[in-house]
């Protein structure tokens, strides 16, 4: 469901509830710190004012000096130790943040997984994650305990001299004015920015997944052209970005250390009035100097928590998206391994492509999905494979509503071999074991020799423990198809899908995947969407599917008989399938 809309800082109060006792250690360290940075100022002006008398018992000096050191001590042991904790906790936080960004998009439909560029998942749980760092690691704790000092500080100037307790704190107020003026429009500006280096980001993959057809149809330059025009958008709002906050950010923070500019002139005003006694104005110059540290933390920080609820909309995208409606547990098992579908509609975004259709399949039953391109075929078979939730009707296994499985029970029960043959960047064993994570080596290798894998497995360098990529290294497409076949395999699921699995095969690869599904398939229920008419004619069932609609459905015979749309796909295949057999001749 979707969770209710929350502030950047929820957010953040949420995050740090992962791991709440350390960042509440971290909190009560970086306070202890602060206060042992402030009292060697107190201690300074009891000096200043001992000099001042002209107390030249050195042994008076050597406790104050002593205490100094030992404040200073203290506050660099807790700043480090609370630095520790903080940065322990932070780096927990961010594992559970990208752990739950990837969790998140197991649950949530394709569709918005297909019409997200790959790069910007990659950046947002990457880069913007790592953003939070600051403002966990530091913001919280430091922010937050550097607050003190200048509360302290300012009551204790008021027990002086209420004038003087106003005429410190000028500069900051003027500081916080400019800051304030930076802030206008910054989240704007900072948003701009992340969006041109996502685009950035996505042109890049673009151009480089795509070198291939650029290089080939000689569009290298036209290509180029985009992603420098990428480039130049992000230079662009970089730099507006700057434009704006720099003034204020900079006018901002070189105003805010200079208590003195007021302290001085006003302090010696009062003191030559004989309204403020010199000792208090010692203390007074010397308490603004403690207060420059803190202060300037504080405004370094200003810049991070204008970014946050940019960077956090970021993270928060992916993580409030509306998830598949399913249960944490099975409401009911299913009777059996049967497929069926009911009055199913389904639209991409706003377009309808799907129109009621309904299907019912046997357990154990092969049944074919065919159709001109763009019909809806592949749609059927991802709403079966639970990509997406129909937009109204049913879809069922053995007599129960998917939506009544949980996803962890249900992606057991489904097998899904598709033309994209995707391999992950690890080994062929690793690939093959995706299907069954427990599986053993021998278990991973006697299901390799049944896809017909093993062969040229054991021909690769390292054979099994070679690593073959994310596009499959240097596999033809025959090779990665049969990898994935093993996979599918390997997972021994009671409904599997074959999304033409083999379309880009050529026919010595397709006999073999064809008797390696054959063995995939035994005993169970499977659906087939297949361009070439030829490997599912002797299907049990053939669905015809036009315009998201069921045109007709039963075997290749009475198809051939009954639907002149069968009948048409069936004869112009048969007429291609003669020419390639001439041109073979």
């Amino acid at each position: 469901m979707k969770e209710k809309k929350k502030s950047a800082i929820a957010w953040v109060i949420k995050w740090a509830g992962y791991k709440k006792s350390k960042y509440v250690l971290s909190l009560i360290l970086a306070m202890i710190n602060v206060v042992f940075r402030m009292l060697p100022f107190f201690v300074i002006g009891d000096i200043v004012n001992m000099l001042l008398k002209e107390n030249k018992n050195i042994n008076d000096y050597i406790p104050k000096i002593i205490m100094i050191i030992a404040f200073y001590l203290v506050a660099e042991i807790t700043h480090s130790w609370s630095t520790l904790e903080s940065h322990k906790a932070t780096f927990e936080v961010l594992k559970s943040i990208r752990k739950e960004c990837c969790d998140k998009l197991e649950r949530v439909c394709l569709g918005f997984i297909k019409d997200t560029p790959s790069g910007s998942f990659k950046n947002t749980i990457c880069e913007r994650v790592d953003s939070i760092e600051t403002t966990l690691a530091h913001v919280v704790p430091e922010f937050t305990s550097n607050l003190l000092a200048p509360i302290v500080i300012v009551i204790y100037l008021f027990s002086i001299d209420w004038r003087m307790a106003l005429i410190t704190f000028i500069p900051v107020i003027v500081g916080l004015l400019f800051f304030g003026l930076m802030m206008v429009g910054y989240e704007g500006f900072y948003k701009e920015t992340i969006e041109s280096t996502k685009q950035l980001n996505d042109t890049a993959v673009e151009y480089i997944n795509g070198i291939e057809v650029i290089k080939a149809f000689g569009k290298t330059e036209s290509s180029y052209e985009k992603f420098k025009a990428a480039a130049k958008r992000n230079a662009a709002s970089f730099i507006n970005w700057m434009r704006h906050s720099l003034v204020g950010q900079t006018v901002g923070l070189t105003v805010m250390p200079y208590f003195l500019l007021t302290i001085l002139p006003f302090g010696g005003m009062f003191v030559s009035k004989g309204t403020l006694a010199v000792s208090d104005f010692i203390m007074c110059i010397v308490l603004s100097l403690c207060v420059v540290g803190p202060v300037m933390i504080l405004a370094a920080y200003v810049d991070d928590l204008a970014k946050l609820s940019a960077v956090i909309g970021e993270v928060t995208n992916i993580l409030t998206q509306e998830e598949l409606d399913r249960p944490e547990k099975t409401r009911e098992k299913p009777r059996d391994n049967s497929v069926s579908l009911k009055n199913v509609t389904f639209a991409y975004k706003e377009q309808e492509v799907l129109h009621g259709i309904s299907l019912d399949m046997k357990a154990g039953s092969v049944n074919a999905l065919v159709g001109p391109s763009g019909s809806g075929k592949s749609t059927v078979a991802k709403l079966i494979a639970s990509f997406w939730d129909p937009k109204s009707g049913s879809v069922k296994i053995g007599g129960v509503d998917i939506r009544d499985i949980s996803l962890e029970d249900y992606n057991k029960m489904i097998a899904y071999v598709s033309q994209d043959n995707y391999l992950f960047n690890e080994t062929v064993r690793e690939n093959i074991r995706q299907g069954r994570p427990e599986a053993s080596d021998a278990e991973v290798e006697e299901i390799a020799k049944k896809s017909g894998c093993h062969d040229f497995i054991m021909g690769l360098e390292k054979g099994y423990d070679t690593v073959v990529g994310g596009a499959g290294g240097h596999l033809s497409g025959g090779e990665r198809q049969r990898i994935s076949i093993a996979r599918a395999m390997m997972k021994n699921a009671p409904v599997v899908i074959l999304d033409e699995a083999t379309a880009y095969t050529d026919p010595e690869n397709e006999a073999i995947i064809q008797s390696s599904l054959a063995k995939l398939v035994a005993g169970k229920t499977l659906i087939v969407i297949a361009h070439r008419l030829s490997t599912i004619k002797d299907a049990d069932q053939i669905f015809v599917i036009k315009n998201g609609n069921l045109e007709a459905k039963g075997t290749h015979e009475e198809l051939l008989k009954s639907c002149s749309l069968y009948d048409e796909m069936w004869k112009a295949h048969v007429q291609v399938k003669d020419r390639v057999e001439e041109v073979r001749a």
